[in-house]
């Protein structure tokens, strides 16, 4: 019982220890800048073209979907997911799943109900993680965490990035797209394409790598 209750502080105390070292490197900078920038993604879907009383063409009855994330530069890095078994593991930082993003958790927010495939994403806010399985196989998730503005380790009701996380909370998992890129994206970017009134794709591009997934406005 000694042994076990050892190896778990030990164990416990290491993934503390990752986690600080990771909050550190993450939010310092050169100058008081954050060294990880805040960013935004956000379109519109469900609306219309038509003509307001003074016969301006106004988009209308459109509903947001926005994505809000700190946005990590390579800084001359290169193959920045890894590979093989190492695969994915660096910018998870001692994380279970990568928060997608840097420092806060990466939210989503929609005003309408969304299809990912057969799973339904109710109108609402959500923390965004990917699970990067292999170079082949990456996985939206889509979760009910709360997401912490500042880091507080006493906190078992919301997340600092992707710590803590648990699957228990998943609204929606999908499989992503996941292709190799010519040019290497320096600052990760999210952004949506291909977008209609019925829907879109989700991508994101970081390196030599972009993944994107579709997602339709739910009827």
């Amino acid at each position: 019982m000694k042994l076990t209750a050892i190896r778990t502080a030990t164990l416990a105390l290491s993934a503390t220890a990752i986690m600080t070292l990771a909050l550190a490197e993450e939010l310092l900078a050169q100058g008081g800048r954050p060294a990880s920038p805040r960013g935004q993604a956000a379109t519109q879907v469900g609306g219309s073209w038509a003509a307001d009383e003074r016969g301006r063409e106004q988009y209308q009855g459109g509903k947001w979907i926005e994505i809000e994330y700190g946005r990590p530069i390579l800084r001359q890095r290169r193959g920045v997911f890894g590979a093989g078994d190492e695969y994915g593991k660096k910018v998870a930082a001692g994380a279970p799943v990568w928060r997608a993003g840097a420092n806060q958790s990466t939210r989503f927010t929609t005003e309408v109900d969304l299809m990912f495939g057969d799973r339904r994403l109710p109108a609402g806010a959500y923390s965004l993680f990917l699970e990067l399985s292999s170079p082949q196989k990456w996985t939206l998730i889509l979760s009910s965490w709360a997401a912490q503005e500042r880091y507080d380790p006493n906190s078992k009701d919301a997340l600092w990035g992707s710590y803590g996380y648990t699957p228990d909370k998943d609204v929606v998992r999908a499989e992503m797209t996941v292709m190799e890129i010519p040019i290497p994206v320096d600052q990760l970017t999210f952004g949506f394409t291909d977008v209609t009134a019925d829907g879109g794709t989700l991508a994101l591009w970081w390196d030599r790598t972009t993944a994107t997934v579709p997602f339709q406005v739910a009827k």
